[in-house]
């Protein structure tokens, strides 16, 4: 029986671990908006998470839309976001990143829209029954999802500080190669200004 217990633990965490659930990079050209959708049950767990990667200032409109046209959350020029939430009813939901009031910068956004379980009394209701160590293995499986997604925004996140970094230090290099043009120019200048006092004095 024990063994049993731990061979149908091993092939629910393998499955768990199997589970797709991969985050998207998208392009959302200026003046633009880029929808998605996701078809749920009533009472199921839904969580959008997203961060924008590159492109102006890093901001980007968000929406999520019901199926009866109900908006559950709308932001407005957003960095980053995690919005967690029960489909209220069933059917489609529309979630949608906007960048209309960009003039002609493109933003580029990391996301991923994870879809949980449905409602436990729901689940009871279709006469599914669930075991503490089936209960387990899902809490492992969401906290692994979510080191996952943790670790992708940490990578978008030192992406771009290693972005800001380098423009940064190219912008030096290049101010301190125009000041020391500048420097050059001055001597050459004072040399050369100078040369021709002396040389006007000598004449006098």
């Amino acid at each position: 029986m024990v063994h049993q217990n731990w061979a149908s633990f091993a092939i629910l965490l393998v499955f768990s671990l199997l589970l797709p659930c991969h985050s998207y990079f998208i392009t959302v050209d200026a003046h633009a908006e880029e929808c998605f959708f996701e078809k749920v049950e009533d009472g199921t767990k839904m969580s959008l998470h997203f961060e924008t990667a590159e492109g102006g200032f890093l901001d980007i409109d968000v929406r999520i839309v019901g199926p009866d046209g109900k908006v559950i959350h709308s932001g407005e020029r957003e960095t980053s976001g995690r919005y967690t939430f029960a489909a209220h009813t069933p059917g489609v939901y529309t979630y949608c990143f906007s960048n209309k009031m960009s003039t002609m910068t493109p933003k580029i956004v990391l996301f991923n829209m994870q879809i949980g379980e449905q409602n436990k009394h729901e689940a009871q209701k279709d006469g599914e029954s669930t075991t503490k160590l089936e209960d387990m293995i899902r809490e492992l499986s969401g906290a692994l999802t979510g080191v996952k997604h943790e670790q992708e925004y940490m990578q978008v996140r030192d992406r771009i500080h290693r972005s800001i970094n380098e423009s940064t230090n190219s912008r030096v290099v290049l101010w301190s190669i125009f000041e020391a043009l500048i420097l050059v120019a001055m001597t050459v200048g004072q040399v050369y200004y100078l040369k021709r006092f002396f040389e006007v004095r000598r004449v006098v």
